[in-house]
């Protein structure tokens, strides 16, 4: 039920899997995505075909393994919001995933036309699909923060935009485009609820702006 006191509608139990090492979707946030893979290009094909059109977005633990890597244990389903296919030598869809429910991969199924697939479970995960949700947040630490992660990694900013954002929004978008590793968005993505993901991200970046900065000349023990 949402806050609202409405139905929400039930999720599928097995849905196609898209690992993506450094990706991270998160509920309500939005996903552009690129996809020539022909075994993706199918994924998406049948997705489009179905009632809800969703993907499960998960990240695999060894990225750089052949075949098919072991996958972490928590993902996020999105549904496909907006699409448009491309030939330009090669068949492609441009997508947009939009973040619905985080999930617990139960077990590995049989893959369907090159994709992978999991029976899931997203009993644990109920509060994702809550209408909006309340952040604790200290705004003039975090944006100051920000400010010095972003000067660090070259990475410019509309800050009057950013100012304008609401707290949750903000704080999903931050997330999900800031070039942490793979296991630091795994944490982002695995935290408890939205005020636990913002003290995780703040606490990232606090952690990147320490690292020596290239051309420190500090002396190296």
């Amino acid at each position: 039920m949402t806050a609202e006191g409405v139905a929400l509608e039930p999720l599928p139990e097995i849905i196609p899997v898209f690992p993506l090492s450094g990706v991270l979707l998160l509920p309500r946030g939005r996903l552009p995505l690129n996809i020539f893979e022909p075994r993706y290009v199918a994924m998406i094909d049948d997705a489009l075909g179905g009632p809800q059109r969703l993907v499960g977005m998960i990240q695999p633990i060894e990225a750089n393994k052949t075949g098919n890597p072991p996958l972490y244990p928590i993902g996020c389903v999105g549904r496909i919001t907006n699409f448009s296919e491309n030939e330009d030598g090669r068949y492609r869809y441009l997508i947009t995933l939009t973040g619905v429910s985080r999930f617990t991969v139960v077990e590995e199924l049989e893959g369907r036309r090159g994709y992978r697939r999991a029976r899931v479970d997203f009993s644990c995960w109920s509060a994702d699909r809550e209408a909006s949700h309340k952040i604790d947040l200290d705004r003039r630490h975090l944006l100051a923060t920000l400010k010095r992660y972003f000067t660090i990694n070259d990475i410019s900013a509309d800050w009057d935009a950013i100012g304008e954002t609401p707290d949750d929004r903000l704080i999903t978008t931050l997330a999900m485009v800031c070039p942490f590793s793979p296991n630091e968005k795994q944490a982002l993505l695995e935290a408890r609820d939205p005020c636990d993901r913002a003290r995780t991200l703040v606490t990232l970046m606090e952690m990147a702006s320490l690292r020596p900065e290239e051309g420190d000349e500090r002396p190296k023990h």
